[in-house]
């Protein structure tokens, strides 16, 4: 399966809005790290799910608008680049076609059995990134 964008739909709670009325910032990194492991159990097969781990690095998020409890989002999550046991995502969190949130992840594979880096094979890459 190629599978080069993920939709994945987000369920806000109501411990996830903030003292100013709408949702805490932190709780983006939460959707965000949902999103993208979703997006590699979707896309890679299941033996190098059960595999692979994937830990954050770092994240560069842009506010644009605030997020409600009613609002219906959802975030599309991109493999911008692969190399080596890192990789980089971008991860748009939408209401409708408003952007709400902008994020730049780095993330890196584990080996699930020793906790260290492990570089992904070219044809687990492929169904992420379509010039791989």
């Amino acid at each position: 399966m190629r599978l080069t964008m993920y939709r994945h739909a987000i369920g806000i709670v109501p411990d996830d809005i903030d003292h100013m009325g709408h949702v805490n910032n932190s709780v983006y990194l939460k959707w965000v790290q949902e999103a993208v492991v979703r997006y590699w159990e979707k896309v890679a097969p299941s033996e190098a799910v059960t595999k692979h781990l994937w830990v954050a690095l770092k994240h560069e998020i842009e506010f644009r608008r605030p997020t409600f409890l009613e609002d219906n989002v959802v975030a599309d999550v991109i493999a911008e680049q692969v190399q080596g046991a890192r990789a980089l995502f971008t991860t748009v969190i939408r209401r409708g076609e408003d952007v709400l949130a902008e994020v730049k992840s780095t993330w890196c594979c584990l080996d699930a059995g020793s906790m260290r880096p492990a570089r992904l094979a070219k044809d687990i890459v492929s169904r992420f990134m379509p010039s791989a």
